[in-house]
């Protein structure tokens, strides 16, 4: 069966070199320039774009920089296999977005994210400073003001798990920055916590990750990120998160 595909438009490139690699990358994803493809001519794609060899040139580096595409003596430029692509630049998910997203891709964003955050979590209970602890909490107290449709919550919710990634003190999980936040803004256009219920839920989980790293609690901190990662997961619909644990026992708990 074929996974349903959702498409979630990002913000368009600002100029003309920035906009052709947009394009030609949104297409190489979605499968239009097949791997191991040689790209049409300089000539052709001057005028498809209506650009100058110059900028179209400038575009193909970016490609190429980015790991979509390689150019060969007497070949030409050809389109690389996925292996090769760079999944951490910003342009390249933000162009899968554009592209058209199935489940397995909602599903390897959630794997790394899982990979990655509750350890972040946990470093970031024992490397924080007050200024983190304080910025985190501003972020929480903004998701509290927004409703939970709003640009300004999913903005707060994002802000609030980069923040964590840069008081981990780890330079590589702030760098992964820009998969928490393709991460998110996909989960927030597909299924925003829209019912009370699920506001709720989402709230009292993400102050649980501010109180645990506040409390210097790396174990606690690491199960309230993981369990948040999840439960986004569940709200997705045909995403493979029904194996996905239980939320962890509250304090005290024995049932």
């Amino acid at each position: 069966m074929t996974s349903r595909i959702v498409v979630i438009p990002t913000r368009r490139a600002h100029s003309n070199h920035a906009e052709v690699a947009r394009s030609i990358g949104v297409d190489i994803i979605a499968g239009r320039y097949a791997e191991g493809v040689r790209l049409p001519g300089d000539a052709e794609l001057t005028a498809m774009f209506g650009v100058s060899r110059p900028v179209l040139r400038e575009s193909v580096k970016t490609l190429v920089a980015k790991g979509l595409l390689t150019t060969k003596a007497r070949v030409g430029t050809v389109v690389r296999g996925r292996a090769a692509w760079n999944m951490f630049d910003a342009d390249v998910l933000a162009w899968h977005l554009d592209a058209g997203i199935d489940r397995h891709f909602l599903n390897d964003l959630a794997e790394i994210r899982l990979a990655v955050e509750p350890r972040a979590a946990a470093l970031a209970a024992k490397r924080r400073s007050e200024d983190d602890i304080a910025e985190l909490q501003r972020s929480m107290d903004c998701m509290r003001q927004e409703t939970s449709e709003s640009v300004g919550f999913a903005e707060a919710d994002l802000a609030l798990h980069l923040a964590v990634a840069r008081a981990s003190g780890n330079p590589f999980m702030r760098s992964i920055g820009h998969v928490i936040e393709a991460a998110l803004r996909t989960a927030f256009m597909l299924s925003a916590p829209a019912g009370s219920e699920d506001r709720e839920i989402a709230l009292i989980w993400h102050q649980k990750i501010v109180d645990t790293i506040a409390a210097g609690d790396a174990d606690g901190a690491a199960e309230a990120m993981a369990f948040v990662i999840h439960n986004g997961m569940r709200r997705h619909k045909g995403m493979a998160a029904e194996t996905a644990p239980a939320a962890p026992a509250e304090p005290g708990d024995n049932s």
